[in-house]
This record gives structure tokens, C-alpha cells and sequence, in this order.
């Protein structure tokens, strides 16, 4: 992704929207530091992005995981 200084982004600005509205996002900074990230209103927000279940299918979780290592967690610490 590029990166812009601020006053090119103001000299170039419509063409800039353009190229973000076509998918190609850039980053504007000021002195050298990123202070924005302009995307085209397409782009899922990050609250959009789907994360849960994204592993489903992927691993499986063992029917006595509440429960795995029990028997050395009870010899360190005691039973409750």
C-alpha cells in the first residue's frame, strides 16, 4: 500500500478518490507519520469482518477438554 504526504493528497485529491474507489487504498501522512488509511466504502469495516467459526472444520476440540489435566492441576494446587 502507498503511502502519500498530506500535500500531494491535497493537490491530487480527485484522482486519489478515484484510485481508492477502484480498490487501491493509500495511506496519508504528515511529516513521514501515517495518519490515515483511505479505502474505498466497499471495503468491509473491520466490525464486518466474520470471525467467528472462521476455524470450523479446521480443528476439533476434545469432548474432556474442561477436564484435561485435572489430575496434575489437583497434585500442584489442591483439590477445591
Amino acid at each position: 500500500m502507498k503511502t502519500i504526504n498530506i500535500h500531494e493528497a491535497k493537490t491530487h485529491l480527485s484522482r486519489l478518490v478515484e484510485q481508492a474507489a477502484r480498490g487501491e487504498s493509500f495511506i496519508i501522512a504528515k511529516a513521514g507519520k501515517p495518519l490515515v488509511k483511505v479505502v474505498p466504502v466497499t471495503a468491509p469495516e473491520a466490525s464486518q469482518v466474520k470471525r467467528i467459526g472462521f476455524l470450523e472444520g479446521e480443528i476439533r476440540v476434545p469432548d474432556d477438554f474442561d477436564s484435561m489435566g485435572q489430575a496434575e492441576i489437583e497434585s500442584v494446587f489442591g483439590s477445591p
